[in-house]
């Protein structure tokens, strides 16, 4: 069962507290896996802005994509006096050591965007598996069948797990019928674009360039996989996500059919509403919207929110603009006929 919360249309998560409530004021620890991606500094400045109208103080660390500094990271963030943790994890398979660390100062843990298997952690993140359907639902409509390429993220990574579950939701049993025929994946190191290009043309290669689709995890990797395509001349329906504002334009242009938009605004302040009542001492089942969650690979009974994501095409590119995330120009620069709202 998940709690989905509609982000369209300018709605916003209510999470309500009182000034009152937040009158001593707390310091929120937040641990970053990296700056690499576009996102996390819209992720950031909304946190740090929720976290500072609730009268606490942010700090935070850049674990710079290593698992050993976030650790490190982390103890820094409890020495300085951090009454909540919130963690966007480099690998969970060693983001447990840190949880650990928390829970023996009686410090609760809120998990980024990135599932931290561990009841001791709340877990707040978009339905990733139902990205996972958004992207694989909007390529296949362009082409239904064919040769299909996937371009995984890390696999350190368990949401690069729920957007291939999610994905095959959708094109397994075409897949299975030999209408779809996947001729490559990867999983991409750190979710960087350069590898994923580099992984998207060894795939090119071992195919002879007959590839006809690509799903892509996140919109840097789309990046990274328009590159390689565009180098043999191939302009082929790609999907990913973020909505990151390079992406957003290669939808205009007619590179990327569809990125799905995850407003890291309403993640980022959400995150700040709920590390202040964790810091103020609510127990996980007392946050608003909360449900119990055990979807993840150990099936662990977790207490968590999952936000509603926002696929965005050529038809509906508007939606971005008018919510704010990017400017008209920027989206719209070279942008292909009829695209809605530019």
């Amino acid at each position: 069962m998940k709690s989905i919360i509609n982000l369209l249309a300018g709605s916003a998560i209510v999470l309500t507290m009182t000034t009152a409530a937040f009158a001593d004021g707390n310091v929120i620890g937040v641990s970053w896996s990296n700056f690499q991606e576009e996102r996390w500094k819209t992720d950031e400045a909304a946190m740090k802005a929720a976290i500072e109208a609730n009268g606490d103080t942010y700090i935070s660390a850049d674990a710079q994509a290593s698992a050993a500094k976030q650790l490190t990271d982390v103890e820094s963030l409890i020495a300085q006096g951090a009454n909540a943790l919130v963690i966007l994890s480099v690998d969970s398979g060693a983001v447990g050591a840190a949880v650990d660390k928390a829970a023996a100062e009686g410090i609760p843990v809120l998990g980024y965007d990135r599932l931290i298997e561990d009841d001791r952690a709340f877990y707040l993140t978009f339905d990733n598996k139902g990205v996972g359907r958004i992207i694989a639902e909007t390529v296949k409509a362009v082409q239904p069948e064919g040769n299909y390429a996937i371009i995984k993220g890390d696999k350190g990574d368990p949401n690069a797990l729920f957007l291939l579950e999610g994905m095959m939701e959708v094109i397994g049993a075409d897949v299975e019928a030999g209408k779809i025929k996947i001729v490559g994946e990867a999983f991409t190191d750190g979710w960087k674009p350069d590898n994923a290009q580099k992984n998207m043309e060894q795939i090119l290669t071992a195919a002879d360039n007959k590839v006809d689709a690509v799903l892509a995890e996140n919109d840097g990797m789309a990046g990274g996989v328009i590159a390689a395509l565009s180098a043999q001349g191939l302009n082929i329906p790609v999907g990913g996500q973020d909505g990151d504002h390079a992406a957003l334009n290669r939808v205009a242009r007619g590179t990327q059919t569809v990125s799905v938009w995850k407003d890291a605004r309403a993640l980022g302040k959400a995150a700040g509403d709920i590390a202040a009542m964790l810091a103020e001492g609510k127990s996980m089942t007392e946050i608003p919207g909360a449900v119990k969650w055990s979807g993840g690979a150990k099936g662990v009974e977790m207490n968590a929110i999952f936000l509603d994501p926002t696929p965005i095409t050529k038809d509906n590119i508007n939606v971005v603009i008018d919510a704010g995330h990017i400017a008209k120009d920027k989206v719209c620069e070279g942008a292909m006929d009829g695209v809605n709202g530019c």
